[in-house]
């Protein structure tokens, strides 16, 4: 490892600084000899000298962002890091191009990123999720492990900075504030294109029901109350229609997403990044993502605003209101002996046998999760202040769980809902031994007809409606009127 002087020390000084350029703000130096077999490495910035382990791929911004921020326990989503190695690849091989960074190192740097991008090295980035400074943790901890992943592929020790330094080469040409919001879009466009599909088979799901339970009448109940006669399936169909515009919204999220401000650097004007790097790099983007990704037109405002994003977040909001209505439905239908939901576990521990819906609890509770997490990812976007969003993390965090939770919730609804039973004849018994049942007459009799039937029937403490109209009406007139076809029918015959 070569060295320069540092503060009047000569080369051969334990602190020296690794690199030629002024500008570098990396000191490095091994605890015994210089070998990454070393117990430690010593690293330095502008704050002062700190320990490295020697295995660690990170250097010294991770390891201070590790120690400041101990706050959810919880590292960056997997996602976010895959496409921030994507991005990273397109800087490499665009400076590389271009005449800007050395073919060899470029390749080597770009070989780091595709063994992120493809979910390996998990263990070198260790920052928290919850952290100050707009996601500069998160991108100073990749440069710092693209940097030694590719000096390890060269022949180098980790820590070698005067080969391949994180700022000077990985970083070339960019800041946190245009690879990070980035990142999020692609890491978002990836999250919401598998939640489609995952609500397309929820769809799918209900709509089978839907085919099956096409001909069991159930009572429609509006406020608790019995309300008017249904066809069983085609409350299922509506929960599959409900479905298929969460599938449509949520892919048609993409669009606004596709906008990026990659090489808008600090602020979004694009200072101390060449243009002819600013457009290259963000066409070599778009081939390594295979998504229509496109430049800002005004880049000030991609980088300071995330509307975008918490538009996002209120599809999503929509489809976790969706799953919890849905998955609520079901447990009441369940609990009046309508339905029979699979049973997945048993329920008590002082109940023999006992027997709870857990998946629509799990469903409900994750949507009401996903639901208070879109809810503060309009409260990030909103205190961003100037020319960047500094709680970018947070909500990036925020919005990329409420797509897994949704799409976990979903995925295990899926499987449930194939799974259900009706039971006819409860459903049949429920409508017959109620007095609502009597809505279904009032095209044929008349309001004021049917009311005093309804009133004769609950004055006769009599149980079965069906049987009392079938004396009153006659049983043809009552079994054309509770047809499915009859009952389900746009409007009334005329």
């Amino acid at each position: 490892m070569t060295a320069t002087a540092l503060d009047g020390l000569p080369p051969s000084s334990p602190v020296a600084r690794v690199g030629g350029s002024g500008r570098l703000c990396y000191f490095v130096r091994m605890t015994s000899e210089a070998t990454a077999d070393s117990a430690a490495r010593l690293e330095r910035d502008a704050l002062g000298e700190l320990a490295i382990p020697a295995g660690a791929w990170w250097g010294i911004h991770t390891q201070r962002a590790i120690a400041n921020f101990p706050v959810s326990g919880r590292r960056v989503h997997p996602r976010l890091i895959r496409a921030l190695a994507l991005v990273k690849k397109a800087c490499a091989l665009t400076n590389a191009e271009l005449g800007f960074l050395a073919h060899p190192l470029a390749e080597a740097i770009a070989a780091a990123c595709d063994e992120i991008a493809v979910g390996r090295r998990a263990d070198a980035f260790p920052v928290d999720a919850l952290q100050g400074g707009a996601g500069t943790s998160t991108n100073m901890n990749m440069n710092e492990a693209l940097a030694n992943l590719a000096l390890e592929r060269l022949g180098h020790a980790r820590g070698a900075y005067d080969v391949i330094h994180p700022i000077e080469h990985v970083n070339l040409h960019q800041s946190t504030n245009d690879t990070f919001p980035t990142a999020v879009r692609i890491a978002a466009i990836e999250a919401v294109r598998a939640l489609s599909e995952d609500f397309a088979s929820l769809q799918g799901a209900f709509q089978d029901r839907e085919r099956a339970f096409a001909g069991v009448i159930a009572m429609g109940r509006t406020e608790w109350q019995d309300a008017v006669p249904v066809a069983l399936g085609a409350e299922f169909g509506a929960f599959g229609e409900a479905f298929a515009r969460d599938r449509w919204r949520t892919f048609k999220c993409e669009e606004r997403l596709r906008v990026i401000n990659l090489g808008g650097t600090a602020v979004g004007t694009g200072l101390a990044a060449p243009r002819r790097y600013i457009f290259r790099v963000q066409e070599q983007l778009r081939v390594l993502t295979g998504m229509g990704l496109t430049r800002a037109e005004n880049g000030l405002d991609a980088t300071s605003n995330a509307d975008a994003l918490v538009e996002t977040a209120g599809v999503l909001g929509a489809a976790a209101a969706n799953l919890s209505k849905a998955a609520r439905d079901l447990r009441i239908r369940h609990y009046l002996g309508e339905i029979r939901l699979p049973a997945r576990q048993t329920g008590s521990s002082i109940m023999p046998s006992k027997v709870n819906p857990v998946i629509p609890e799990a469903v409900i509770g994750a949507a009401l999760r996903a639901s208070a997490l879109g809810a503060l990812v309009g409260v990030y976007a909103g205190q961003g202040t100037e020319r960047i969003n500094e709680f970018m993390p947070a909500l990036a965090d925020a919005l990329l769980e409420m797509t897994d939770l949704l799409g976990a919730a979903a995925r295990i609804l899926t499987g449930h809902v194939r799974e259900i039973e009706a039971d006819a004849g409860v459903c049949r018994r429920r409508v017959c031994d109620s007095p609502a049942l009597i809505a279904a007459f009032v095209p044929t009799l008349g309001y004021r007809r049917a009311e005093e039937l309804a009133l004769a029937f609950r004055a006769s403490g009599e149980r079965d409606f069906r049987a009392f109209l079938i004396r009153a009406l006659g049983e043809t007139a009552v079994e054309e009127a509770l047809s499915p076809n009859r009952l389900m029918a746009l409007g009334s015959r005329s």
